[in-house]
C-alpha cells in the first residue's frame, strides 16, 4: 500500500474546511461525485493526512483541526460525513518574515505546505514558501501573490528537488475557467469577439479580503482568460448574505457571419471553497509525488490548473 502524503495546511479557512470535509467524506462514503482524478501516482482521494496547520486567528489557535474549521468566519456549511478528530493542533501562523525558522521546524514530517491564506499579503507568502525551502518541503500557493511566478525562487525551488506549484487556482467550476472556455468557444466557431465582461460576488472572508486588495487577484484573473484585451472585470463584491456561496455573471458580445450580432449572458453560482478544493486535492497529490521523484521547481501537469503559472505576468 503507497504511503499516505503528509500535508500541512497555512490557512484553516473555508478552503481547508471543504477540502478536510471532502476527504472524509470520500473516506466514508467512497463517492467519487466530483472527482476528477480517483487516483494520482498510485495516490488516492483519501491518502492524505494533515500533519501540521497554521493561522492567525486567536480563536482557532490550539484548537484540533478538525474543530477550527467550523469557527466564525467560515461559513462553508457540515457535510454529512463523520469527521474523527485529526490530532493536528492549529499553530499561531506568520504575518511576516520573523518565525521562519519555528515553521520550517513545525514542518517536520510534512511532504507538502499547501498555502491557503488570503491573497494580497505576498511577504508573508514568500516567508511560507522560504520555511518549505528550508524544510524540504514541497510548497504550493493557491494565491494570486507572485511566488511560482518569482524566477529567483522557482530556480531555488529547482535547484533542490523541491516541487514548487502556483500560483492561484484556476478554480475546478469557476468564473475563469467556464468564461475562458466560453471565449475559446467563439473563437474555435470562428466568431469574433466585440467585447466581455465578468462580474463576481461572494460571501467568503477571502472574498472580503480581496475587495479590499483586489491588485494581485485582477491580473491574475486575465492571465487566465483568452482575447483578455476585450475583457473588463468588474471590481468584486463581498455580501455576506452569500455565505460560502458565489455569484457570478458574464457577458459575451461578438459578430458572426455578415457582421450579425450574437449575445450570450450566463449567470454561475457555486460553493466557491468546493471549487478551491476540488483542484487542491489534485495539487497535493502531484506536489507529493513529485517530492518522491525528486522533481523540482514547476509541475507541467498542473500548470492547467493555475490561473497564473511560472511565466504568465505579475
Amino acid at each position: 500500500m503507497i504511503e499516505r502524503a503528509r500535508v500541512a495546511v497555512v490557512g484553516v479557512g473555508n478552503n481547508t474546511s471543504a477540502l478536510v470535509q471532502g476527504i472524509a467524506l470520500h473516506r466514508h462514503t467512497g463517492s467519487l461525485v466530483g472527482i476528477r482524478r480517483p487516483v494520482i501516482d498510485g495516490l488516492g482521494v483519501g491518502d492524505i493526512d494533515f500533519v501540521a496547520a497554521f493561522a492567525t486567528s486567536d480563536e482557532k489557535i490550539g484548537r484540533d483541526l478538525t474543530e477550527a474549521i467550523f469557527l466564525a468566519p467560515n461559513n462553508f456549511p457540515k457535510l454529512d460525513c463523520e469527521l474523527p478528530r485529526a490530532n493536528v493542533p492549529v499553530t499561531r501562523g506568520l504575518v511576516d518574515a520573523t518565525g521562519v525558522d519555528r515553521v520550517a521546524a513545525a514542518l517536520a514530517g510534512a511532504e507538502v505546505l499547501l498555502y491557503s491564506a488570503p491573497s494580497g499579503r505576498p511577504q508573508t507568502a514568500k516567508a511560507y514558501a522560504e520555511a518549505a525551502h528550508r524544510a524540504g518541503v514541497a510548497f504550493i500557493n493557491t494565491t494570486a501573490d507572485p511566488i511560482a511566478r518569482d524566477p529567483e525562487l522557482l530556480g531555488r525551488f529547482e535547484a533542490a528537488g523541491l516541487p514548487l506549484l502556483g500560483d492561484d487556482l484556476a478554480s475546478q467550476f469557476g468564473t475563469s475557467v467556464l468564461h475562458d472556455a466560453l471565449l475559446r468557444l467563439l473563437a474555435e466557431r470562428g466568431l469574433t469577439l466585440v467585447s466581455s465582461y465578468q462580474v463576481n460576488l461572494g460571501g467568503t472572508e477571502d472574498f472580503r479580503n480581496l475587495v479590499e486588495n483586489p491588485n494581485s487577484k485582477h491580473q491574475s484573473k486575465l492571465n487566465a482568460l483568452s482575447g483578455a484585451d476585450k475583457v473588463q472585470l468588474a471590481p468584486l463584491g463581498y455580501l455576506s448574505q452569500l455565505k460560502s456561496q458565489k455569484v457570478a455573471h458574464l457577458n459575451l458580445e461578438a459578430q458572426g457571419w455578415g457582421e450579425t450580432a450574437v449575445s450570450l449572458d450566463v449567470k454561475l453560482k457555486v460553493h466557491d471553497p468546493s471549487g478551491a478544493a476540488g483542484v487542491n486535492i489534485d495539487l497535493i497529490r502531484m506536489a507529493a509525488s513529485a517530492l518522491r521523484n525528486g522533481q523540482g521547481g514547476r509541475v507541467a501537469d498542473a500548470m492547467p490548473m493555475l490561473k497564473s503559472p511560472p511565466g504568465t505576468a505579475i
